[in-house]
């Protein structure tokens, strides 16, 4: 039997316009454990500034001891589902761990959050809801919404990114619906932009709506000691419903989390299909992420020195000649324009030792290519002035500076 030679020839086709249009995607091969320096393929060592890796925990002793030990104590994984062959004493643990870090009575663990935002909404939204949504919202976020409306016929919206006024009219709108949900991120990844929380929860409060915020780039990165968005905000414990990422701050390996109520957790359980019919995150990574969390919790100077770390690299960087999108996070956007322009510069970063992603259109609107830094606390001092020399250099090079 032979594959579809039409089929394969289309495909084809497709991919060598996105070489001759210059966007397409090349993947660069790692010999090393991530972390503010790795070894690459074909380029030696470099600096890496495109990674979640924030707190620099993916390759800590103690994460990857745990995970080492989780292994040989549990296997390689569950086999099924949960509820069918059984879940591991080390997934309540984490669970129990993720809730009290991000401030809910519980928490569950999918195999990614991608999987636990896909799981959520079509969970919870029935016909008679309407499910409010940020513009800027991530993909698995949009996905989840829309995944819900084809399933359970929920209404939906979108509201401006973080115009609390269209919001408001938003939920003015959907004040006959039976529940008003607002979806927004904690972080906006691709703006390195903070959601406007307190507000969002006094909207909640004064049209009975519920919040429910993705934290994958707060948790681990915000608050004084890292517990995300709600503790930037000062307020922890009042979110209705949080999900986020175990691959990002928390050891950077996969899995994802919902944290609510007990009873939210428990539908999720009963009624989400990624729970019913795919496998358990493996042990070996829910233990990996338990140590995270707690070495997190016992060393919370990381996340002072990745404040630090991203203030300084900010300044620096815009003293280069460059002008990064303002925020407060270590995601650091440098708006080049044209996506082939984004590439570019990422190609002259990587010959001259630094690995950071242009990122273009679809993933951001036409015209808004950038090249996206991310900081970690444990980049030192004389790596982020390597970096900023290397986009000086390359910033000539691509006609970016004079």
């Amino acid at each position: 039997m032979s594959l579809n030679s039409d089929f394969t020839a289309d495909l084809e086709a497709q991919i060598a316009q996105l070489k001759a249009d210059r966007v397409y995607k090349r993947l660069n091969h790692l010999t090393s454990p991530q972390g503010a320096h790795v070894s690459m393929e074909g380029r030696g060592e470099i600096v890496v500034l495109s990674s979640n890796n924030y707190v620099g925990l993916a390759n800590h002793p103690r994460v990857v001891d745990a995970g080492l030990d989780a292994l040989r104590r549990y296997g390689a994984g569950t086999a099924s589902v949960r509820f069918i062959c059984g879940t591991f004493d080390v997934h309540r643990d984490l669970e129990a761990a993720l809730a009290r870090f991000v401030g809910t009575p519980a928490a569950l663990s999918f195999v990614s959050c991608w999987n636990a935002n896909e799981a959520l909404t079509p969970t919870i939204a029935t016909e008679h809801d309407v499910v409010i949504s940020d513009q800027l919202n991530h993909a698995s976020i949009i996905d989840s919404v829309r995944l819900a409306k084809a399933i359970t016929k929920c209404q939906t919206a979108v509201y401006r990114h973080a115009d609390l006024d269209d919001l408001r009219e938003k939920l003015v709108a959907a004040r006959g619906a039976r529940r008003r949900f607002i979806w927004t991120d904690g972080v906006f990844s691709m703006e390195g932009s903070i959601a406007p929380l307190p507000e969002l929860l006094q909207l909640a409060r004064e049209h009975d709506a519920v919040v429910i915020m993705d934290d994958s780039h707060a948790t681990g990165v915000l608050g004084a000691t890292g517990r995300g968005t709600a503790e930037h905000f000062g307020v922890l414990g009042e979110v209705d419903v949080i999900t986020s990422t175990l691959g990002k701050a928390l050891g950077g390996a996969a899995g994802g989390f919902v944290a609510g109520s007990e009873a939210l957790c428990d539908m999720l359980t009963q009624r989400s299909r990624p729970q019913l019919f795919s496998n358990a995150l493996p042990p070996t990574v829910a233990a990996s992420a338990l140590a995270a969390v707690q070495v997190l919790e016992a060393e919370p100077e990381r996340v002072a020195r990745l404040r630090e770390n991203a203030a300084w690299f900010r300044a620096a960087i815009r003293e280069a000649g460059f002008s990064p999108l303002a925020g407060e996070t270590p995601i650091v956007p440098i708006i080049v324009g044209e996506t082939a322009l984004a590439i570019r510069m990422s190609e002259l970063l990587l010959e001259r030792g630094v690995f950071v992603t242009g990122f273009g259109y679809p993933v951001v609107p036409q015209g808004q290519a950038r090249v996206r830094c991310q900081v970690s606390a444990a980049h030192t001092r004389e790596d982020l002035a390597f970096v900023v020399d290397a986009f000086v250099s390359a910033g000539r090079v691509a006609g970016l500076l004079r």
